[in-house]
């Protein structure tokens, strides 16, 4: 057996695997968020993400990109629009789409990052805070800078020519290299002053030459034609109370009895290829159904994260790690089980007593396959 937990779903186009990339149309899934007309080049942005700390007093200043110009002045072309240029400290509110104010402080010698409204962007995904250490064992709190701003627009890795694919990628670590140099020379300081000179690139974080990480932030991958779909309807709050006729506070989502795990996040579309502003609802806790890890031709090849049958719209919620820990798990069980009893994945799913001793093999590795109330 193979499993392929790979970033982009490598593995599903080697083989020979039949998958989806991209969006599928309304009248393909009946999802109420899906376009109009498919397109397979509409995926997520993806994001070179690096890590910084904060040394006041001194200069850690950047060589200015070789794209700085460019990405100084982009906005992008979005609908709903996008509020203004990329490279600010305002974004689109993913709920609402109303322009969102944000702010960026970082720590100082003896200062901490403060906590301020609108939301400091160092706290945001602050990796380290000096303070839970013994004193001097860091300089600074060490801040993640996976932002709206350096989420890379102008296209995709996947599925496209490789000369195409270099230049994104290039592209992306540029606007990431900008992102950072505009923080230290423009960004906006609550004083009136202009930059953060101290941003000090923490090329020890990632392991690399350039400071970055080694591989973008892939939010959106190739996807398996799966014998089940996980769709919008079986898992966002709003279809849910729709279709079960419950409140906000009952509604809970499309039980899956092949369950071999479980997850939890709203359903978060990133800012997409095909000029998509964000797409973000509520959704509900649910499962992880065995049926959208099973190909539906393919016997020996089993996605391993956010590879599984979902949709362009599902994805937003079952891409998360945590997520996609849960499938990892149950892909190399089930590899395993179904090497134990001689039968395979698709026999798994497909036998009641085959499905109940699998489920049980899961339960006994403390693998929880329903949500205490559902």
């Amino acid at each position: 057996f193979f499993i392929d937990a790979s970033e982009e779903g490598d593995l599903l186009k080697l083989s020979g695997t039949e998958y989806v990339i991209g969006a599928e149309s309304q009248i393909q899934t009946g999802e109420r968020h899906a376009p109009e007309k498919e397109d397979p080049t509409n995926i997520q942005a993806l994001t070179h993400c690096f890590a910084v700390d904060h040394l006041e007093d001194e200069d850690h200043t950047i060589k200015v990109p070789d794209m700085y110009q460019f990405w100084k002045e982009y906005i992008p072309s979005l609908h709903p629009p996008w509020p203004g240029k990329l490279l600010s400290l305002a974004y689109s509110n993913p709920r609402t789409l109303h322009p969102k104010s944000l702010s960026f402080i970082p720590p100082g010698k003896t200062e901490k990052a403060p906590h301020t409204d609108p939301l400091n962007l160092w706290l945001y995904r602050r990796i380290i805070d000096r303070d839970n250490f013994k004193a001097g064992t860091f300089r600074s709190d060490i801040s993640l800078i996976n932002w709206p701003q350096n989420d890379f627009l102008l296209g995709n890795i996947t599925d496209v020519h490789a000369d195409i694919r270099k230049q994104n990628l290039y592209q992306a670590k540029q606007l990431s290299l900008s992102l950072l140099y505009w923080l230290q020379t423009e960004a906006p300081r609550p004083d009136g002053s202009q930059g953060w000179k101290g941003l000090r690139l923490r090329k020890d974080i990632c392991g690399t030459e350039d400071g970055l990480a080694k591989f973008p932030y892939i939010r959106e991958s190739r996807r398996i034609m799966a014998e089940y779909t996980i769709l919008e309807q079986d898992i966002s709050l709003e279809d849910r109370m729709e279709i079960t006729g419950k409140s906000a506070e009952e509604a809970r989502a499309k039980k899956n009895h092949d369950a071999v795990g479980i997850g939890y996040y709203h359903l978060d579309l990133h800012p997409s290829t095909g000029r998509d502003n964000y797409i973000d609802m509520a959704s509900v806790p649910f499962q992880v159904p065995l049926g959208a890890m099973i190909p539906v031709r393919m016997e020996n090849l089993i996605p391993g994260c956010k590879n599984i049958g979902t949709t362009h719209i599902s994805n937003g919620c079952y891409r998360l790690h945590p997520v996609e820990w849960t499938i990892g798990e149950a892909a190399g069980s089930l590899c395993a089980f179904s090497l134990l009893r001689k039968a395979m994945p698709r026999q798994v799913g497909n036998s009641s007593k085959l499905l109940s001793d699998f489920q049980g093999l899961l339960v006994d590795q403390g693998i929880e396959l329903a949500w205490p109330d559902s």
